[in-house]
């Protein structure tokens, strides 16, 4: 089993962008979810509820983050002195914050009041330590750190979907961080922790999904495939503490280094059981 596929995610629910190596760290991929739209409040933005954040590409400068859609462009810097408290989920985190004329600009593009957000070396969050143990540190991810998928799964997943009369989805609905080519489909519940270009991985956590992945990771539109659909027949979560259907699992890295595209990967430790689910007829 090797490594096919390295992304990160600039701006949380922005678009993915491919890479062929990329550095890990305790808190996961360098530059993955360093940014952030939230609203007046600080409570975090993402397709859920808009959208048109696919459409938005990603690119760090120094200082901060160019930002395109479509023909318009605008680059953010950040003062770290400049700061709010926003909210990921249940985690706070004081935050740096654009200029107000930034957050104007940005406002503009999607018709209604945002902010732009940084999770700059000042600021700290960790992950759940139920799943991922003490102090566990992290970007904007929406849980943890890492997450990993298989071809196998999502070709599993897809003649689900072709039964159903639906079109097949690409692995890019899922936002992966690793995707690992494989030949056994949903092998990767039984991966308690994985060693890839020298460094361990634990997968802590499966990872319940949402609408996001019935949207077009170009577009925004909510077409074609819907994965929650062809997951419900057999990867409905039977574990009150993480409900809904699943697909990829959420790891930690215990280690640095750099990944590349071609690592192999090996199961360092197997779990004894698959995670419960509800199959349906």
């Amino acid at each position: 089993m090797k490594v096919t596929g390295l992304n990160i995610h600039p701006l949380k629910s922005g678009r993915a962008i491919a890479r062929t190596s990329v550095s890990v760290h305790p808190d996961g991929f360098a530059g993955d979810r360093r940014f952030m739209l939230v609203d007046p409040d600080g409570k975090f933005i993402t397709q859920r509820e808009l959208q048109i954040l696919a459409q938005v590409e990603a690119t760090h400068v120094a200082g901060g983050i160019h930002l395109k859609m479509g023909s318009r462009n605008v680059t953010v810097s950040f003062d770290p002195e400049r700061r709010m408290n926003v909210r990921v989920w249940s985690s706070d985190v004081d935050a740096a914050v654009a200029a107000d004329h930034a957050n104007a600009t940005l406002s503009g593009w999607f018709g209604r009041p945002v902010k732009l957000v940084h999770i700059d070396a000042v600021a700290s969050r960790f992950a759940s330590p139920e799943w991922a143990g003490p102090e566990s540190p992290m970007s904007f991810a929406d849980g943890y750190q890492v997450l990993i998928t298989t071809t196998a799964s999502l070709a599993d997943l897809n003649l689900s979907l072709i039964s159903k009369g639906q079109e097949p989805v690409g692995m890019d609905r899922f936002r992966t961080n690793i995707l690992i080519d494989n030949d056994e489909p949903w092998e990767e519940d039984l991966w308690e922790s994985v060693e890839i270009g020298g460094i361990v991985f634990d997968l802590v956590k499966p990872c319940a999904r949402c609408i996001m992945t019935t949207q077009d990771q170009v577009t925004g539109e909510r077409i074609g495939g819907n994965p929650i659909q062809g997951l419900a027949e057999k990867r409905m979560s039977a574990d009150r503490r993480v409900p809904g259907v699943l697909f990829g699992w959420n790891a930690v890295p215990r280690g640095e280094g750099t990944l590349s595209l071609g690592d192999e990967m090996r199961v360092v430790k197997a779990r004894q059981e698959r995670w419960p689910m509800k199959i349906r007829a």
